[in-house]
């Protein structure tokens, strides 16, 4: 029995000294990355965890962009918001309508006492997450944009040049035709509808995807998508899905897999996707520039941005925002996100991990890995800045059914143009009620 007392008396005070002399503050983080993204979030976390003892930042993936978002919505209304939410694009104009829900990151980072420069971070992605007033409202952190993904193995088999991806929308068709004569079931496909064939397509030929300056101008905006342009690149892409030149893969991300297996030869996707190619693909792996028509004037101008930011939900205590603010400074370090670029394929968030990278010699070590940078970094236009609508989660998914009734050859261009310009207008005018003053 005296032994069994020692025993649990010593445990008891190993247990004790073993406590850390203060508790630490945990930060909850719910974010939207799987597979080998979700490891570079893991490694983030316990990376900034190391560094420091008074805070402890929790990672935990909520399903996709869309699921993540209704859940912090569901949890904020029940009070247990995560401290941190990672936020695609599509839901920034409705964070920044939820002025109750979330703390802007400029407040957080004050707040904390961190230095904190908006001009430090590339611009087109700093703006894009900057309200009216000039205050940047979430934090940006794996911005990418859409690139032009293509198989080098394929592309010699087919009898093309490996070193020279198309750059038009008619050397796609040409290179697809191509590969196809030489066997290949699935020359070209593209994830992410909306945002690779309207939305970026838009900026890349300087032209609008919605009225009032694609949103930026106010919630009166309206979709401009069914324009002589527009009609015509979904009308020659319902022609090669007729033909076998370009096959439809689903909505969301999910014809990445089909590129990375090789079943596919050519897409159009995130910068992102090189992160999971590079690790997975067992083919010669080439970048290039998104396609664009010729004989447009101003085209190529610049691309959209894509990814997500991270907001800091509102309601939090003193200590945990200075968690936050402490965590957003360790991501911003021009190591720290230099380091991020080059694993994933998103965008350098600032411009000093931008100038690291390239005096690394990395972009000249791996051809192609400056594309989206250089896409993104040319000046913008009123037309080119990126799009900021209300429920454009739903504007999306609108878009995605419409246009299946092109690739499924049950509707002309012009009709799924105009319905889902139809029906998207209506989720506009929608938010535009709920929003007002």
């Amino acid at each position: 029995m005296t032994i069994r007392r020692f025993a649990l008396a010593a445990t008891a005070v190993a247990a004790f000294t073993a406590l850390p002399a203060h508790a630490q503050t945990e930060i909850q983080w719910w974010h939207s990355m799987g597979g080998a993204l979700g490891e570079w979030v893991n490694d983030l976390a316990k990376e900034f965890n190391a560094s420091q003892s008074a805070y402890k930042v929790t990672p935990t993936f909520k399903g996709s962009y869309d699921e993540s978002m209704t859940a912090a919505i569901a949890a904020f209304r029940a009070g247990n918001a995560p401290h941190i939410l990672q936020v695609f694009e599509v839901g920034t104009a409705t964070m920044m309508a939820s002025k109750g829900a979330i703390k802007p990151v400029g407040e957080v980072m004050k707040q904390a006492g961190v230095p904190f420069d908006p001009k430090a971070y590339v611009p087109a992605v700093a703006g894009y997450y900057t309200a009216p007033n000039g205050q940047m409202l979430s934090f940006p952190f794996n911005s990418s944009t859409p690139v032009f993904h293509y198989n080098k193995d394929a592309f010699k088999a087919a009898g093309l040049d490996p070193e020279k991806p198309p750059t038009t929308w008619p050397e796609v068709a040409s290179a697809a035709a191509k590969l196809k004569a030489s066997g290949h079931k699935c020359p070209f496909t593209t994830s992410w509808i909306s945002w690779t064939q309207l939305e970026s397509f838009s900026a890349w030929h300087n032209v609008l995807f919605s009225t009032l300056n694609n949103g930026f101008g106010g919630t009166g905006t309206r979709l401009a998508i069914n324009t002589p342009l527009h009609v015509r690149h979904i009308e020659n892409l319902g022609n090669m899905a007729k033909q076998g030149l370009f096959v439809y893969k689903g909505r969301g991300n999910a014809a990445d897999a089909t590129f990375v297996s090789g079943e596919c030869a050519m897409t159009t996707g995130s910068s992102a996707l090189y992160g999971n190619v590079t690790r997975n693909g067992k083919f010669a792996y080439g970048i290039g520039t998104l396609p664009y028509y010729p004989d447009v004037p101003g085209a190529p101008q610049n691309t959209v941005i894509g990814g997500a930011s991270l907001w800091a939900m509102a309601g939090k205590k003193p200590d945990e925002y200075k968690g936050i603010g402490q965590f957003f400074a360790f991501l911003s370090q021009p190591e720290v996100a230099a380091k991020s670029h080059q694993r994933t394929g998103y965008l350098p968030v600032t411009l000093k991990s931008f100038e690291l990278t390239d005096q690394s010699g990395f972009y000249k070590k791996n051809p192609g890995t400056d594309v989206s940078v250089t896409q993104m970094i040319r000046k913008t236009t009123d037309k080119s800045r990126g799009v900021r609508l209300g429920n454009f989660v739903q504007i999306r998914t609108i878009i995605d059914e419409e246009l299946e009734g092109v690739w499924g050859g049950k509707k002309s261009a012009k009709e799924a143009l105009d319905a889902a310009v139809k029906r998207g207008n209506e989720q506009l005018e929608r938010f535009q009620k709920a929003n007002r003053g």
